[in-house]
Protein backbone atom coordinates (compact mmCIF):
# COMPACT_ATOMS: atom_id res chain seq x y z
CA UNK A 1 0.00 0.00 0.00
CA UNK A 2 1.26 3.50 -0.81
CA UNK A 3 2.70 5.16 2.27
CA UNK A 4 1.31 8.53 3.29
CA UNK A 5 2.32 10.37 6.44
CA UNK A 6 -0.24 11.51 8.99
CA UNK A 7 -0.49 14.99 7.47
CA UNK A 8 -1.13 13.54 4.00
CA UNK A 9 -3.68 11.07 5.39
CA UNK A 10 -5.52 13.90 7.12
CA UNK A 11 -5.58 15.84 3.84
CA UNK A 12 -6.85 12.75 1.98
CA UNK A 13 -9.63 12.41 4.56
CA UNK A 14 -10.55 16.08 4.16
CA UNK A 15 -10.63 15.83 0.35
CA UNK A 16 -12.89 12.76 0.32
CA UNK A 17 -15.13 14.09 3.09
CA UNK A 18 -15.71 17.19 0.96
CA UNK A 19 -16.97 15.03 -1.93
CA UNK A 20 -19.28 13.13 0.41
CA UNK A 21 -20.63 16.29 2.03
CA UNK A 22 -21.41 17.77 -1.37
CA UNK A 23 -23.51 14.74 -2.36
CA UNK A 24 -25.28 14.57 1.00
CA UNK A 25 -26.27 18.23 0.69
CA UNK A 26 -27.75 17.55 -2.76
CA UNK A 27 -29.80 14.42 -1.93
CA UNK A 28 -33.46 14.77 -2.77
CA UNK A 29 -36.26 14.05 -5.19
CA UNK A 30 -33.94 13.00 -8.02
CA UNK A 31 -32.57 10.15 -5.92
CA UNK A 32 -36.02 9.11 -4.68
CA UNK A 33 -37.33 9.02 -8.25
CA UNK A 34 -34.39 6.92 -9.35
CA UNK A 35 -34.73 4.14 -6.75
CA UNK A 36 -38.53 4.02 -7.15
CA UNK A 37 -38.06 3.74 -10.91
CA UNK A 38 -35.73 0.79 -10.32
CA UNK A 39 -38.34 -0.85 -8.07
CA UNK A 40 -40.99 -0.45 -10.79
CA UNK A 41 -38.62 -1.86 -13.40
CA UNK A 42 -37.86 -4.86 -11.21
CA UNK A 43 -41.55 -5.56 -10.59
CA UNK A 44 -42.39 -5.20 -14.28
CA UNK A 45 -39.63 -7.59 -15.34
CA UNK A 46 -40.52 -10.12 -12.66
CA UNK A 47 -44.23 -10.03 -13.53
CA UNK A 48 -43.42 -10.34 -17.22
CA UNK A 49 -41.16 -13.31 -16.61
CA UNK A 50 -43.68 -15.07 -14.37
CA UNK A 51 -46.54 -14.50 -16.82
CA UNK A 52 -44.55 -15.72 -19.83
CA UNK A 53 -43.01 -18.74 -18.10
CA UNK A 54 -46.04 -21.10 -18.41
CA UNK A 55 -45.82 -20.60 -22.17
CA UNK A 56 -42.19 -21.64 -22.12
CA UNK A 57 -42.93 -24.73 -24.18
CA UNK A 58 -42.39 -22.27 -27.05
CA UNK A 59 -38.56 -21.92 -27.07
CA UNK A 60 -38.33 -18.15 -27.77
CA UNK A 61 -40.87 -17.48 -25.02
CA UNK A 62 -38.87 -19.63 -22.58
CA UNK A 63 -35.73 -17.63 -23.37
CA UNK A 64 -37.56 -14.31 -22.98
CA UNK A 65 -39.26 -15.37 -19.74
CA UNK A 66 -36.05 -16.68 -18.20
CA UNK A 67 -34.09 -13.58 -19.24
CA UNK A 68 -36.79 -11.26 -17.88
CA UNK A 69 -36.92 -13.06 -14.53
CA UNK A 70 -33.12 -13.33 -14.33
CA UNK A 71 -32.62 -9.60 -14.98
CA UNK A 72 -35.38 -8.81 -12.47
CA UNK A 73 -33.49 -10.78 -9.80
CA UNK A 74 -30.22 -9.05 -10.73
CA UNK A 75 -31.74 -5.58 -10.43
CA UNK A 76 -33.46 -6.44 -7.14
CA UNK A 77 -30.29 -7.89 -5.61
CA UNK A 78 -27.68 -5.51 -7.00
CA UNK A 79 -29.23 -2.08 -7.61
CA UNK A 80 -32.03 -2.22 -5.02
CA UNK A 81 -31.37 -4.69 -2.19
CA UNK A 82 -27.62 -4.28 -1.78
CA UNK A 83 -27.78 -0.50 -1.96
CA UNK A 84 -30.89 -0.07 0.17
CA UNK A 85 -29.37 -2.25 2.92
CA UNK A 86 -26.33 0.03 2.97
CA UNK A 87 -28.64 2.81 4.16
CA UNK A 88 -28.32 4.75 0.91
CA UNK A 89 -32.00 5.69 1.02
CA UNK A 90 -32.71 5.78 4.77
CA UNK A 91 -33.08 9.57 4.54
CA UNK A 92 -36.33 9.02 2.58
CA UNK A 93 -37.99 7.54 5.71
CA UNK A 94 -39.76 5.00 3.49
CA UNK A 95 -40.15 1.66 5.39
CA UNK A 96 -40.10 -0.21 2.07
CA UNK A 97 -36.66 1.24 1.26
CA UNK A 98 -35.07 1.37 4.71
CA UNK A 99 -31.88 -0.52 5.47
CA UNK A 100 -33.19 -2.07 8.69
CA UNK A 101 -36.49 -3.37 7.29
CA UNK A 102 -35.68 -4.38 3.71
CA UNK A 103 -35.66 -8.12 2.95
CA UNK A 104 -34.31 -9.12 -0.44
CA UNK A 105 -34.99 -11.90 -2.94
CA UNK A 106 -32.15 -14.26 -2.04
CA UNK A 107 -31.52 -16.99 0.53
CA UNK A 108 -29.20 -14.80 2.63
CA UNK A 109 -31.13 -13.03 5.37
CA UNK A 110 -30.79 -9.26 5.43
CA UNK A 111 -29.61 -9.39 9.07
CA UNK A 112 -26.81 -11.81 8.17
CA UNK A 113 -25.81 -9.69 5.18
CA UNK A 114 -25.61 -6.54 7.29
CA UNK A 115 -23.36 -8.33 9.78
CA UNK A 116 -20.99 -10.07 7.36
CA UNK A 117 -20.94 -7.51 4.54
CA UNK A 118 -21.90 -4.06 5.81
CA UNK A 119 -19.92 -4.42 9.04
CA UNK A 120 -17.17 -7.03 8.59
CA UNK A 121 -16.28 -6.47 4.95
CA UNK A 122 -16.61 -2.70 4.81
CA UNK A 123 -14.76 -2.23 8.11
CA UNK A 124 -11.93 -4.67 7.43
CA UNK A 125 -11.79 -4.54 3.63
CA UNK A 126 -9.08 -6.88 2.29
CA UNK A 127 -7.41 -7.35 5.68
CA UNK A 128 -6.34 -10.99 5.61
CA UNK A 129 -7.70 -12.79 8.65
CA UNK A 130 -10.37 -10.14 9.28
CA UNK A 131 -12.27 -9.73 6.00
CA UNK A 132 -13.92 -13.08 5.35
CA UNK A 133 -15.37 -11.77 2.08
CA UNK A 134 -11.86 -11.87 0.66
CA UNK A 135 -11.96 -15.29 -1.00
CA UNK A 136 -15.08 -16.29 0.95
CA UNK A 137 -12.99 -18.85 2.90
CA UNK A 138 -12.96 -20.86 -0.34
CA UNK A 139 -10.37 -19.17 -2.58
CA UNK A 140 -6.72 -18.50 -1.82
CA UNK A 141 -5.85 -15.14 -3.41
CA UNK A 142 -2.70 -14.03 -1.58
CA UNK A 143 0.57 -15.47 -0.30
CA UNK A 144 -0.43 -14.23 3.15
CA UNK A 145 -2.68 -17.30 3.34
CA UNK A 146 -0.78 -20.60 3.70
CA UNK A 147 -1.09 -22.93 0.71
CA UNK A 148 -2.79 -26.29 1.22
CA UNK A 149 -3.06 -29.14 -1.28
CA UNK A 150 -6.77 -28.58 -1.89
CA UNK A 151 -5.96 -25.08 -3.19
CA UNK A 152 -4.63 -26.77 -6.35
CA UNK A 153 -8.28 -27.45 -7.22
CA UNK A 154 -9.59 -24.01 -6.36
CA UNK A 155 -10.83 -23.36 -9.91
CA UNK A 156 -13.44 -26.04 -9.17
CA UNK A 157 -14.35 -24.20 -5.96
CA UNK A 158 -14.53 -20.96 -7.92
CA UNK A 159 -16.99 -22.49 -10.41
CA UNK A 160 -19.11 -24.02 -7.65
CA UNK A 161 -19.13 -20.76 -5.67
CA UNK A 162 -20.24 -18.85 -8.76
CA UNK A 163 -23.02 -21.31 -9.68
CA UNK A 164 -24.39 -21.51 -6.14
CA UNK A 165 -23.45 -17.97 -5.14
CA UNK A 166 -26.65 -17.05 -3.27
CA UNK A 167 -26.27 -20.18 -1.13
CA UNK A 168 -22.58 -19.51 -0.51
CA UNK A 169 -23.36 -15.96 0.59
CA UNK A 170 -26.30 -17.20 2.66
CA UNK A 171 -24.07 -19.67 4.54
CA UNK A 172 -21.12 -17.28 4.84
CA UNK A 173 -21.87 -16.44 8.46
CA UNK A 174 -21.60 -20.13 9.37
CA UNK A 175 -17.81 -19.63 9.44
CA UNK A 176 -17.03 -23.19 8.41
CA UNK A 177 -13.28 -22.61 8.63
CA UNK A 178 -13.64 -21.76 12.35
CA UNK A 179 -15.87 -24.79 12.88
CA UNK A 180 -13.19 -27.00 11.31
CA UNK A 181 -10.56 -25.53 13.62
CA UNK A 182 -12.98 -25.90 16.58
CA UNK A 183 -12.66 -22.22 17.41
CA UNK A 184 -16.47 -22.09 17.59
CA UNK A 185 -19.11 -24.75 18.12
CA UNK A 186 -22.15 -25.78 16.12
CA UNK A 187 -24.28 -24.84 19.13
CA UNK A 188 -23.16 -21.22 18.79
CA UNK A 189 -24.35 -21.23 15.19
CA UNK A 190 -27.80 -22.70 15.83
CA UNK A 191 -29.62 -19.30 15.87
CA UNK A 192 -28.05 -18.41 12.54
CA UNK A 193 -28.84 -21.82 11.05
CA UNK A 194 -32.49 -21.51 12.09
CA UNK A 195 -32.78 -18.09 10.44
CA UNK A 196 -31.02 -19.36 7.31
CA UNK A 197 -33.26 -22.43 7.12
CA UNK A 198 -36.38 -20.27 7.35
CA UNK A 199 -35.23 -17.80 4.69
CA UNK A 200 -33.68 -20.40 2.40
CA UNK A 201 -36.75 -22.60 2.75
CA UNK A 202 -39.07 -19.74 1.78
CA UNK A 203 -36.96 -18.91 -1.27
CA UNK A 204 -36.75 -22.53 -2.40
CA UNK A 205 -40.48 -23.03 -1.86
CA UNK A 206 -41.32 -19.90 -3.87
CA UNK A 207 -39.14 -20.64 -6.90
CA UNK A 208 -39.06 -24.43 -6.94
CA UNK A 209 -42.49 -25.45 -5.61
CA UNK A 210 -45.09 -22.67 -5.47
CA UNK A 211 -44.74 -21.19 -8.95
CA UNK A 212 -44.20 -24.54 -10.71
CA UNK A 213 -47.21 -26.10 -8.93
CA UNK A 214 -49.29 -23.03 -9.70
CA UNK A 215 -48.87 -23.93 -13.36
CA UNK A 216 -48.98 -27.68 -12.81
CA UNK A 217 -49.40 -28.91 -16.40
CA UNK A 218 -46.19 -27.14 -17.38
CA UNK A 219 -44.50 -27.34 -13.96
CA UNK A 220 -41.20 -28.80 -15.32
CA UNK A 221 -40.86 -25.87 -17.74
CA UNK A 222 -41.53 -23.29 -15.02
CA UNK A 223 -39.12 -25.07 -12.66
CA UNK A 224 -36.42 -25.09 -15.33
CA UNK A 225 -37.01 -21.40 -16.02
CA UNK A 226 -36.77 -20.48 -12.34
CA UNK A 227 -33.58 -22.50 -11.89
CA UNK A 228 -32.10 -20.81 -14.96
CA UNK A 229 -33.06 -17.33 -13.74
CA UNK A 230 -31.38 -17.96 -10.40
CA UNK A 231 -28.31 -19.27 -12.21
CA UNK A 232 -28.14 -16.12 -14.36
CA UNK A 233 -28.34 -13.97 -11.23
CA UNK A 234 -25.72 -16.06 -9.37
CA UNK A 235 -23.18 -16.05 -12.19
CA UNK A 236 -23.59 -12.33 -12.86
CA UNK A 237 -23.52 -11.12 -9.26
CA UNK A 238 -20.51 -13.28 -8.35
CA UNK A 239 -18.57 -12.07 -11.40
CA UNK A 240 -19.33 -8.41 -10.62
CA UNK A 241 -18.23 -8.82 -7.01
CA UNK A 242 -15.06 -10.70 -7.95
CA UNK A 243 -14.15 -7.98 -10.48
CA UNK A 244 -14.46 -5.37 -7.74
CA UNK A 245 -12.29 -7.16 -5.19
CA UNK A 246 -10.02 -9.87 -6.60
CA UNK A 247 -8.29 -8.23 -9.57
CA UNK A 248 -4.53 -8.33 -9.99
CA UNK A 249 -4.01 -4.73 -8.78
CA UNK A 250 -6.38 -4.88 -5.79
CA UNK A 251 -4.15 -4.79 -2.72
CA UNK A 252 -4.43 -6.85 0.45
CA UNK A 253 -3.35 -5.86 3.94
CA UNK A 254 -2.11 -7.40 7.17
CA UNK A 255 -3.72 -6.83 10.54
CA UNK A 256 -0.51 -5.27 11.82
CA UNK A 257 -0.36 -2.50 9.21
CA UNK A 258 -3.98 -1.54 9.92
CA UNK A 259 -3.77 -1.36 13.70
CA UNK A 260 -5.12 1.92 15.09
CA UNK A 261 -5.75 3.31 11.62
CA UNK A 262 -7.22 6.76 11.16
CA UNK A 263 -10.15 7.56 8.87
CA UNK A 264 -7.64 8.77 6.30
CA UNK A 265 -5.82 5.45 6.44
CA UNK A 266 -9.15 3.62 6.11
CA UNK A 267 -9.90 5.72 3.02
CA UNK A 268 -6.47 4.83 1.57
CA UNK A 269 -7.15 1.13 2.13
CA UNK A 270 -10.49 1.37 0.33
CA UNK A 271 -8.92 3.18 -2.62
CA UNK A 272 -6.06 0.72 -3.08
CA UNK A 273 -7.97 -2.47 -2.26
CA UNK A 274 -10.77 -2.00 -4.81
CA UNK A 275 -11.25 -2.19 -8.59
CA UNK A 276 -13.57 -0.52 -11.09
CA UNK A 277 -14.61 -1.63 -14.54
CA UNK A 278 -15.83 0.50 -17.40
CA UNK A 279 -18.88 0.09 -19.63
CA UNK A 280 -22.21 1.54 -20.69
CA UNK A 281 -25.05 2.80 -18.53
CA UNK A 282 -26.90 -0.51 -18.29
CA UNK A 283 -23.74 -2.39 -17.35
CA UNK A 284 -23.49 -0.03 -14.37
CA UNK A 285 -27.18 -0.42 -13.47
CA UNK A 286 -27.08 -4.23 -13.69
CA UNK A 287 -23.95 -4.28 -11.52
CA UNK A 288 -25.69 -2.18 -8.87
CA UNK A 289 -23.07 0.45 -9.81
CA UNK A 290 -20.47 -1.84 -8.21
CA UNK A 291 -18.61 -1.22 -11.44
CA UNK A 292 -17.57 1.79 -9.33
CA UNK A 293 -16.36 -0.39 -6.47
CA UNK A 294 -13.75 2.17 -5.46
CA UNK A 295 -16.41 4.84 -4.94
CA UNK A 296 -18.65 2.31 -3.21
CA UNK A 297 -15.97 1.28 -0.72
CA UNK A 298 -15.16 4.91 0.02
CA UNK A 299 -18.82 6.04 0.20
CA UNK A 300 -20.97 2.94 0.91
CA UNK A 301 -23.94 4.96 2.19
CA UNK A 302 -24.23 7.34 -0.79
CA UNK A 303 -26.83 6.42 -3.46
CA UNK A 304 -24.88 4.25 -5.90
CA UNK A 305 -26.31 5.91 -9.00
CA UNK A 306 -24.30 8.98 -7.94
CA UNK A 307 -20.96 7.17 -8.30
CA UNK A 308 -20.48 7.87 -12.04
CA UNK A 309 -20.80 11.62 -11.50
CA UNK A 310 -18.34 11.74 -8.59
CA UNK A 311 -15.80 9.28 -9.97
CA UNK A 312 -13.83 12.03 -11.74
CA UNK A 313 -13.53 13.86 -8.40
CA UNK A 314 -12.26 10.70 -6.69
CA UNK A 315 -9.78 10.20 -9.54
CA UNK A 316 -8.58 13.78 -9.09
CA UNK A 317 -7.99 13.12 -5.38
CA UNK A 318 -6.06 9.96 -6.26
CA UNK A 319 -3.87 11.87 -8.72
CA UNK A 320 -3.25 14.57 -6.14
CA UNK A 321 -1.97 12.04 -3.61
CA UNK A 322 -0.22 9.73 -6.09
CA UNK A 323 -2.65 6.83 -5.49
CA UNK A 324 -3.30 4.28 -8.25
CA UNK A 325 -6.94 4.33 -9.42
CA UNK A 326 -7.53 0.72 -10.46
CA UNK A 327 -9.91 0.73 -13.43
CA UNK A 328 -10.19 -1.14 -16.72
CA UNK A 329 -12.61 -2.80 -19.08
CA UNK A 330 -14.89 -5.50 -17.72
CA UNK A 331 -13.08 -8.15 -19.81
CA UNK A 332 -9.64 -7.01 -18.65
CA UNK A 333 -10.55 -6.96 -14.97
CA UNK A 334 -12.26 -10.34 -15.17
CA UNK A 335 -9.18 -11.74 -16.91
CA UNK A 336 -6.96 -10.60 -14.03
CA UNK A 337 -9.34 -12.23 -11.54
CA UNK A 338 -8.93 -15.57 -13.32
CA UNK A 339 -5.16 -15.10 -13.39
CA UNK A 340 -5.12 -14.38 -9.66
CA UNK A 341 -7.17 -17.49 -8.89
CA UNK A 342 -4.82 -19.57 -11.05
CA UNK A 343 -1.66 -18.02 -9.61
CA UNK A 344 -2.51 -18.64 -5.98
CA UNK A 345 -3.72 -22.17 -6.59
CA UNK A 346 0.03 -22.95 -6.60
CA UNK A 347 2.28 -23.15 -3.53
CA UNK A 348 4.19 -20.07 -2.42
CA UNK A 349 7.41 -20.74 -4.32
CA UNK A 350 5.63 -21.87 -7.47
CA UNK A 351 3.30 -18.87 -7.37
CA UNK A 352 6.24 -16.49 -7.19
CA UNK A 353 8.04 -18.24 -10.03
CA UNK A 354 4.85 -18.23 -12.15
CA UNK A 355 4.38 -14.51 -11.53
CA UNK A 356 7.91 -13.66 -12.67
CA UNK A 357 8.08 -16.12 -15.57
Amino acid sequence: MKKLNETQLAELEQDLNAIRDEVIADLGERDARYIRRMVRLHRTLEAGGRIMMPFGFIPPVFVAATASLGVAKIIENMEIGHNVMHGQYDWMNDPALHSQSYEWDTVCTSDSWRRTHNYEHHTYTNIIGKDRDYGYAVLRLTDDEPWKPWHALQFINYILLSVFFQWGVGLHELETEKLRRREISWREKLPFLKDFARKGGRQAFKDYLFFPLLTFPVAPIVLAGNISANLIRNLWSSTVIFCGHFTQDAETFTEEECEGESKGHWYLRQLTGSSNFTGGRWLHVLSGHLSYQIEHHVFPDLPAHRYPEISHKVQAVCRKHGIHYNSGSFARQYGTVLKRIARFSLPLGQANRAATA
